[in-house]
């Protein structure tokens, strides 16, 4: 609820109520009756991650030292340190966010998008066209 669930709720015309936990059981009641069926279902059915030749994309990023096609879901959204101080190489190129910088950050070893677009309004994507690579940004 604290990154984005309000503004969610909202434009579903939910006003959540987190102050007890009945009152918050009752808001994801009334959240989950707002939504057509197909949005939980398309959020629930996403991968936590796809890989395309030498990148792999994921939420967060990834532990060290377990394999790509092996990493926890949990990892995936959530992993922090020990991805971001990680200075070995993993099998493909981590393209990830989670975790908000001012500008795109480029490692040998990944690159993280998030440019925080929550509070900077600035969204920002990888382009991978061959062997080009460059950024696209969106400004609100």
């Amino acid at each position: 609820m604290r990154y984005g669930g309000f503004d969610t709720a909202a434009s579903y015309g939910v006003v959540l109520d987190v102050q007890t936990p009945q009152a918050r059981a009752d808001s994801h009641r009334r959240l989950l009756a707002a939504m057509p069926d197909a949005h939980p279902l398309f959020i629930r059915d996403l991968p936590r991650s796809i890989s395309f030749g030498d990148f792999f994309f994921c939420h967060a990023g990834v532990r060290p030292g377990v394999a790509l096609d092996a990493q926890s879901p949990h990892d995936l959204i959530w992993i922090r340190g020990e991805f971001l101080n990680h200075p070995g190489l993993f099998e493909k190129v981590v393209v990830h966010g989670h975790t908000p910088h001012h500008e795109p950050q480029v490692m040998g070893n990944r690159v993280n998008v998030d440019t925080a677009a929550f509070d900077s309004g600035r969204l920002t994507a990888l382009v991978v066209d061959g062997t080009e690579k460059r950024f696209l940004v969106a400004q609100a």
